[in-house]
C-alpha cells in the first residue's frame, strides 16, 4: 500500500550563466526562516534548452522561477500568460507554473524598485520633480514603467545607444525626453530622483564617468548596482549632500512576492534577508 506524499516545491533561477546569481542564497535564508519544506536551485539553461526546460520543469516539481540574462525576453513567447506589466515591459523576471502545466509571466523589478526607495527612503516624494535614468535597458523599462505608475511628473533619459532610449520613448509617451549620452550630466539639473541602471560602476566594469555639479543636493539617488554596494556614482552623489539607496534591496524586494506566490508565505524584506543574499 502506498501512502500519498505531497511533492516538495521546488523553485530557481533560470539564466547562463547562473553561478553568480544571489537569489539561491536570498530564497534559501527565507525558506529555512518560515520553516518550509522546499528547495531553491541555479539552473543554468541555454537558450536552445530554454524551451524544452520550461515545458518539463512543471513536472519535476517545479512551482515557478526567477529569470535572469539572457533570457528575460525570451520567456514571454513560451508562457501561456503574460502580465500586463511583464508585456509593457517587454520581460519577465518571475514565472509561476500553475497545477494545470500553464506557465504565467510576472515583472516585479519595477514593484521591487520601489518598494526599496520607500524602505529606504522613507521621506522620498516621487511627484517633487523629473526623474533622471541612465540606460534604456530592461531593467530601465521596469524602472520607467513604475515611476510613472507612482506619478513622477517626467522622466528623463539618457543612453548610450540614443535609438534604444526613443524606443523607450515610443512605448512609454510624453513624459519621456531623451538626451543625449555625452550631455547626460544635464538631465540632473532640478532632477528629483536619479537612477542608473547601467552595468558602469559595476566591479570588473569602466566607471559611470558623469559631471554631478548639476544635481541638487536634495535629490534622491539609486544605483541598481550592487556589487559594490557603494558604487563610486553613490559615493559622488552622498558627498553632494544626496540622499542614496544602494540596488541590493531591489533584489530583495522584487523576489518577495515570487516567493510569496511558490511557497505560501510572504517574506520579510530585512536585514537578514540583506546579510543573507550578501552571503554573511
Amino acid at each position: 500500500m502506498t501512502t500519498d506524499h505531497p511533492r516538495i516545491p521546488l523553485a530557481g533561477v533560470i539564466g547562463s550563466p547562473v553561478a553568480h546569481s544571489r537569489s539561491p542564497l536570498l530564497h534559501g535564508h527565507w525558506l529555512k526562516r518560515y520553516g518550509i519544506a522546499g528547495h531553491y536551485i541555479p539552473l543554468d539553461i541555454s537558450r536552445e534548452d530554454l524551451a524544452e526546460a520550461l515545458r518539463m520543469l512543471p513536472k519535476l516539481g517545479f512551482v515557478g522561477c526567477n529569470v535572469t540574462i539572457p533570457h528575460k525576453e525570451a520567456v514571454l513567447k513560451l508562457a501561456d500568460t503574460v502580465t500586463d506589466r511583464a508585456a509593457l515591459i517587454g520581460a519577465a523576471n518571475t514565472l509561476i507554473f500553475r497545477k494545470d502545466g500553464k506557465i504565467l509571466a510576472d515583472n516585479t523589478d519595477g514593484a521591487g524598485f520601489i518598494a526599496n526607495l520607500r524602505q529606504k527612503a522613507p521621506r522620498w516624494n516621487p511627484a517633487a520633480g523629473p526623474a533622471a535614468v541612465l540606460g534604456a535597458g530592461g531593467a530601465a523599462r521596469a524602472v520607467v514603467a513604475a515611476l510613472i505608475e507612482v506619478g513622477v511628473p517626467e522622466i528623463r533619459i539618457a543612453n548610450r545607444s540614443r535609438p534604444r532610449a526613443e524606443a523607450l520613448r515610443d512605448d512609454f509617451g510624453a513624459k519621456i525626453h531623451v538626451c543625449e549620452w555625452v550631455l547626460a550630466g544635464q538631465m540632473f539639473d532640478g532632477a528629483a530622483t536619479v537612477v542608473n541602471t547601467t552595468s558602469l560602476g559595476m566591479v570588473g566594469k569602466p566607471e559611470l564617468t558623469l559631471d554631478l555639479s548639476d544635481l541638487d543636493p536634495s535629490a534622491l539617488v539609486t544605483d541598481l548596482v550592487y556589487t559594490p554596494l557603494q558604487t563610486p556614482f553613490l559615493l559622488q552623489a552622498a558627498a553632494r549632500g544626496c540622499v542614496t539607496v544602494d540596488g541590493l534591496g531591489m533584489l530583495l524586494h522584487q523576489a518577495a512576492p515570487g516567493f510569496e506566490r511558490w511557497f505560501g508565505t510572504r517574506p520579510e524584506v530585512d536585514e537578514a534577508a540583506r546579510a543573507a543574499a550578501l552571503g554573511q
